[in-house]
Formats: C-alpha cells, sequence, structure tokens
C-alpha cells in the first residue's frame, strides 16, 4: 500500500526570544585575514545582533531544564575571552554556564577580539568592548526567559546553492587553495524552523545552513555580519518576527562568490539564503497539522484528495517528547602537532622578516609575510589553551526536541558530518549547530583530506578519522533515543 500519511516534523515546547545590537565601535581591531593591509574597522556596512532563545520542555518549567542558545554575530571567541563571556553572563543571570550556549555565526568581519592584541591599532578598544558585552547578552537571556510561552516548531528543508565547495586544485601553481571549486559536491540543505504562538503568530525563525560568511576578505575594513544580515533582512521582512542563525558545518563549504571588499556581494549572497527560507516556510501549512490521504474524488478524471488535517493527540504527546545529553567526545590528537617553543621561534623569526621586508619597501613581501606572521601568531592562540589531556575532549550537546533532532557541537567540521547524519535519519530534522562555545579544536576534515595539502589539515589538530568517530557516536546516541 502507498503512503498515505505525512507527518508535519513539529516540536512543542517552551520558547522565548529576544535580542541586542553588539556591534562593536568603528576603529576596532579588525584584521582578521592574513592578506588584509588595514589594521582597524573604518565603518559599519550592517550591525551585529546576538539573538537569544529560550528553550525548554513544553510541561516542565523547572529552569534546570532549559536551555539558553544565544546566535552571536562573530566569527569565534579563542578561549580565554570565551570563557570570560561564558562565566560574567552566568553571573549576570544566575543561569549556570552548563546551560549557556554560545553559537558564532563566524562572520570574518565582525573584529578580531583578543585581548592580547591591546598594542595593535584599535587594539584599545577590544577590551571594553568585551567587558560590556556580557550585560548585553545577560540581558537578552533574561529578557527571552521572561517571554517564554507555549510554541510549536514546525521544520521546513530546502536546499540553497549559495555555498559552494571550496577545496580547489589550482593547476597551474600545484596546489589546493581555499577557494571556490566548481566540481565539488556538497549537502547543501537547508533547514527553516518556525516557531508560533498560541494564536499560530510567527514569532520567531530560526535558520540553520551551511556556508562560510566568507564573502567579504582582506579588501573589506567594514564591520559586517556578512550574508547573514542580509538573509536576516529578507526574512524579518516577510515574517515580521526576529530571525536566528544557526551556522551547520562548513568546513570545506563558503560562497561562491566571494572573497571580496563588495558589501553588494555580501547582501546579494544573503538574500539568495533569505529567498530560500521564505521558500520553505511558504511549504508549510498550520501549525500542528499533518497532510493526509483523503480518498478519491470523481471529477473529469479520478483525482486523488489530500488535505491537512489537525494533529491528534498522540501526535501532540510525540511532539512534545524532550531528551537532552552532554557528553564530550574523546578524540585523538594529530600526530606532530608543533611544541609552543616551536611555535614562538616561528612567529619571532617571520616578525623579523616583516620588519625586513617594511624596510625594504616591497609591498609584495610585506602583504606575503605579514599573512605567515598572523598564522603564526594564530597557531599560538590555538596552541596554548589546548587541553594536556591524552585525548581531546570535544564538546558536543544533543536533542530529542518532538519530531526533530538537534546537535551542537564546537569548532569546524566538514560538511560530510551534515551529510551523513541527515541522511541517517532522512525521516526527521536533523538541526546542526557548529562553532558553539568556540573552536579549540579548529577545523574536523574528512579522513581523506588529510592526504591533501589544505589549509584546513595544516592547521587542524585532530587526528585523521576524528570526524568519522564523531558522526559514529553521535549517530549512535540519536538512534538510542529513538529506539523507546
Amino acid at each position: 500500500m502507498g503512503t498515505t500519511y505525512l507527518p508535519t516534523p513539529t516540536t512543542r515546547c517552551g520558547f522565548g526570544i529576544a535580542r541586542c545590537n553588539i556591534t562593536p565601535p568603528v576603529g576596532i581591531y579588525h584584521r582578521m585575514w592574513g592578506a588584509a593591509l588595514t589594521d582597524q574597522a573604518t565603518g559599519i556596512h550592517r550591525p551585529l545582533t546576538a539573538t537569544a532563545m529560550a528553550i525548554q520542555p513544553s510541561d516542565d518549567a523547572n529552569p534546570a531544564h532549559r536551555q539558553i542558545i544565544i546566535a552571536v554575530d562573530h566569527v569565534f571567541f579563542r578561549p580565554r575571552e570565551m570563557q570570560e563571556v561564558l562565566e560574567k553572563t552566568s553571573s549576570l543571570t544566575g543561569i549556570p554556564e552548563e546551560q549557556i550556549l554560545i553559537a558564532f555565526s563566524h562572520t570574518h568581519s565582525g573584529g578580531h577580539l583578543v585581548r592580547d592584541r591591546v598594542n595593535l591599532p584599535g587594539g584599545d578598544l577590544i577590551g571594553p568592548y568585551l567587558d560590556e558585552l556580557p550585560g548585553k547578552l545577560a540581558m537578552a537571556c533574561l529578557t527571552a526567559i521572561a517571554t517564554i510561552h507555549p510554541a510549536v516548531m514546525s521544520y521546513a528543508m530546502a536546499n540553497c546553492r549559495m555555498g559552494r565547495h571550496r577545496d580547489f586544485w589550482d593547476e597551474a601553481s600545484g596546489q589546493f587553495v581555499c577557494g571556490y571549486n566548481p566540481d565539488g559536491e556538497i549537502d547543501d540543505s537547508l533547514i527553516a524552523i518556525r516557531v508560533t504562538d498560541a494564536c499560530q503568530r510567527t514569532v520567531a525563525t530560526i535558520v540553520n545552513y551551511g556556508c562560510h560568511p566568507t564573502t567579504l576578505a582582506y579588501e573589506n575594513t567594514l564591520i559586517s555580519p556578512d550574508y547573514v544580515g542580509a538573509m536576516r533582512e529578507v526574512v524579518e521582512l516577510a515574517t515580521n518576527a526576529p530571525c536566528a542563525f544557526l551556522l551547520s558545518p562548513c568546513g570545506d563549504v563558503g560562497p561562491m562568490d566571494g572573497y571580496t571588499g563588495d558589501v553588494r556581494i555580501a547582501d546579494r549572497n544573503g538574500r539568495q539564503v533569505g529567498h530560500q527560507v521564505l521558500s520553505a516556510l511558504e511549504s508549510l501549512p498550520a501549525p500542528e497539522h499533518d497532510f493526509h490521504y483523503v480518498g478519491p474524488v470523481i471529477s473529469g478524471a479520478t483525482l486523488g484528495s489530500w488535505r491537512h488535517r489537525p494533529q491528534t493527540p498522540d501526535r501532540h504527546a510525540e511532539t512534545k517528547r524532550f531528551e537532552y545529553c552532554h557528553e564530550p567526545i574523546d578524540l585523538d590528537y594529530l600526530d606532530g602537532l608543533p611544541t609552543l617553543a616551536e611555535a614562538e621561534q616561528l612567529f619571532i623569526d617571520l616578525q623579523v622578516q616583516e620588519k625586513d621586508a617594511l624596510a625594504a619597501g616591497d609591498e609584495q613581501k610585506l602583504r606575503d609575510v605579514r599573512a605567515l606572521c598572523e598564522r603564526a601568531r594564530r597557531q599560538l592562540d590555538r596552541l596554548r589553551p589546548l587541553p594536556t589531556h591524552t585525548h581531546y575532549p570535544l564538546a558536543v550537546w544533543l536533542w530529542r526536541m518532538g519530531d526533530a533532532l538537534w546537535v551542537a557541537l564546537e569548532g569546524e567540521p566538514y560538511n560530510a558530518l551534515q551529510a551523513g547524519l541527515r541522511k541517517r535519519f532522512a525521516d526527521r530534522p536533523v538541526v546542526i549547530t557548529v562553532m558553539v562555545n568556540g573552536a579549540r579544536n579548529c577545523y574536523m576534515p574528512t579522513r581523506e583530506a588529510y592526504d591533501k595539502k589544505l589549509y584546513q589539515v595544516e592547521v587542524a589538530f585532530l587526528a585523521p578519522g576524528c570526524l568519522e568517530e564523531t558522526a559514529q557516536i553521535i549517530e549512535r546516541r540519536l538512534s538510542e533515543w529513538l529506539k523507546k
């Protein structure tokens, strides 16, 4: 017998949302790109925001069972700054740290906010900005909690080709570069989540999509959320409700049209994503309705009639299920990682080369050496805070919320993690959020990628197979919930 019933993926929960402006001041240290020749932000393209979402079980108002997810327009924070922001936000709100997740949009144009860069141009503005940020986040969290109400999340899928594979073999120079690869394949799926209240009014849209916000690059000097800003604008104008962006696995995905200083291209990329979101939302029926085959209708042809009907009490019970797990996954470190002493010496040597190029007036060499010097500085930033355990404890959070599975993890996994999990659980939405509470572990390439001389492999700290092992463990844990 053919399929006669199609459930609309649904979560019933308690939900609240609030937003604040977190745009850094013009003039702040902004240099995220090694090739950039300008250190400070010269203006603002679009404001940066933080959107706090409070989510809890439908029939359980116990604060201990509540999760706060804050979607933040920044690339990420280094471990020291990350811990400071979490601790202060927790202290100001009274919410335990383990219940606060900061999900970075990963825009590369928000500023480079590391306290030890205070002596660089615009670095004096970093400390005051970071000191004020937890207060803004705390107010958004408390407002989101104050607005918690019974809500229905309805999930829709779409595909968006704005983001493309970006591990490209440059035949002429005989090397892999990090840029648009016309021959590469990715999972370009997008999940749009409509959140409605008891009156079926849309109160929020959550967008889960995987593409590096790297439209704007080394030529850009403006503070910007990259394509995410225009995407939100498109969605919010149509829905009259806030839109929160959650980045999904995209270690090897970037904009087809990117690495520019032209903010019009960032906006164009964002509108591509935004219109795909709206198209997905238009496919949804009224909240808490499923699609049923109701039988033949005699007409000029014998028609097969389908109707959306209210969900049954049993379906309501299914969509209210709420389970949560937060257990790290222990992964092997990559063999041959440099020692701190080796990394520090490399940084010192490159600083000398930078001064020599500047004195010689060699602009091309200066650009190249400055980029290498910045790489070395960032390697030190990543090496110093790494846990000294025999294995790396990868932070992972898992939820079953009604029909949907939610996954959050730190770092930058390759797109294959998303493709595999969504294929394995093809009968339900799998919302995967990366860059959560930072990226200490950096990139997580696929096993076969380690055989290539790729940037993502060069800066990775975890051993080949780490992505596949993580996917297997996540899949096993989620499968155990579904057996119940």
